[in-house]
């Protein structure tokens, strides 16, 4: 008998609306509770984790032919303020085929403010707006770890894997660990990653240095904070290129 929802297909829309609302909220609360410069390209640690995790996605890029995003469809979810997008217009992304969906309006407003060429649009990522096979690469930053609901994450997982084509790529980045100080992220391992993507394959790097570490650390220097990047036990996050069979 079937019991779960990869099986039925069915999942509980009451619960559903429930930890989007949650999500919402905590979107709300971060807005308001961060300071204003932790995640400022002038803050140094901030900028260094940046640098480090393009590094490291372009070079996953290309180890698997990828040398441009040059005629790909493509779909950021989760997009915030649109920043990862306008990353990829670096990467000769066509603006006409980049798409960004995100939950919390004001993010949206900002990003379609920010990147008037893009279609950005307001929704779930449990319930894509998009027919099947309607994308070539996917990317999700930060996402995952937010939604807590194991049923929505699951539907979530199955939503980008249909509008994937066969063959199509996810980028995928988010945290490997629990952060105690904040309760509304989990953290999630390699093996929820692949069980969330069963059939997909997967290469991954483990990168990041814990952001309180890594803003002390971003104080003393680019050099210093990449020699102690290298020690992998201090990064808390996982880079992952999957793919779609």
């Amino acid at each position: 008998m079937p019991t779960t929802i990869e099986e039925t297909g069915v999942i509980d829309r009451d619960k559903e609306r429930r930890e989007l609302r949650r999500l919402r909220e905590a979107y709300e609360h971060r807005t308001h509770a961060i300071p204003s410069d932790r995640y400022s390209r002038t803050n140094p640690g901030h900028l260094f984790a940046l640098h480090e995790r393009e590094v490291t996605m372009a070079a996953m890029l290309r180890a698997e032919g990828l040398r441009s995003l040059a005629g790909l469809r493509i779909l950021d979810v989760g997009c915030g303020r649109g920043a990862t997008l306008r990353q990829y217009l670096e990467y000769e992304a066509d603006a006409s085929r980049l798409w960004g969906i995100d939950l919390f309006p004001p993010f949206v407003e900002q990003a379609r403010s920010a990147s008037p060429g893009l279609q950005i649009i307001c929704g779930s990522a449990s319930e894509l707006p998009f027919h099947d096979c309607s994308f070539d690469f996917v990317s999700q930053f930060m996402l995952f770890t937010s939604v807590l609901d194991s049923e929505v994450k699951q539907r979530t997982a199955g939503e980008i894997g249909r509008v994937l084509v066969p063959g199509g790529r996810l980028l995928w980045y988010d945290f490997a660990f629990n952060n105690p100080a904040n309760p509304d992220v989990r953290g999630i391992g390699l093996t929820e990653v692949r069980r969330l993507f069963p059939r997909f394959s997967m290469t991954h790097r483990r990168i990041t240095l814990a952001p309180p570490l890594g803003r002390a650390i971003g104080r003393v220097g680019p050099t210093f904070y990449s020699l102690v990047s290298q020690l992998r036990p201090l990064c808390t996050h996982y880079l992952c290129l999957l793919k779609k069979p």
